[in-house]
């Protein structure tokens, strides 16, 4: 593998497996960013094997996808890259789903006040994705920092080269849009 790339930025490798398709690229950000990877598909899979087929599958997908996005902040993106992964698999699940006996024994038949909480949490999520797709990418950006990967202002100072003024106001901002667009 070439060491000159290593020392290169996400974008700067980006950019390079765009125009030449250099494989040497998309390797490095693979050693980047795969206990990433793994780790979402670990958070929605609670599975090793399928958490790790999972993190192959994306990094495979990304060949393709690279070249046809213009990505502004390759984590962020390769974040929301492998949520969307994980949800069309439970998706394409959700239609021929596999249960055995067991996992019927502790389910209540009827709800009395409308929808399975499993499903109104299904709800909220693709709300929340929904919304944070309108978000402005820093904003996006900053909040998946704050919130999904719990850093710090001063963190997310340091990796965006975001003022600390920027960092609040986006995170504040991002928030208060986020709510808007759940509860409308």
């Amino acid at each position: 593998m070439n060491t000159s790339l290593r020392n290169l930025g996400d974008d700067a490798l980006v950019e390079i497996y765009k125009s030449k398709r250099d494989a040497d690229a998309l390797g490095i950000l693979f050693d980047r960013y795969h206990h990433l990877v793994y780790g979402v598909c670990m958070k929605y899979f609670k599975d090793v094997d399928m958490a790790k087929d999972h993190t192959m599958q994306v990094f495979e997908k990304l060949m393709k996808e690279i070249p046809r996005h213009e990505i502004q902040f390759f984590k962020a993106w390769l974040y929301r890259v492998t949520q969307n992964e994980c949800l069309m698999t439970f998706r394409a699940q959700k239609k021929h789903p596999v249960k055995h006996v067991e996992e019927f024994r502790d389910e209540p038949v009827e709800f009395e006040n409308g929808l399975h909480p499993k499903a109104q949490k299904e709800i909220m999520y693709d709300k929340l994705e929904q919304a944070m797709a309108d978000l402005s990418p820093e904003q996006q950006h900053c909040i998946d920092l704050f919130y999904l990967q719990k850093k710090t202002y001063v963190e997310i100072m340091e990796l965006t080269g975001f003022t600390f003024m920027q960092v609040k106001s986006y995170i504040q901002n991002g928030k208060r849009n986020l709510k808007i667009k759940i509860t409308s």
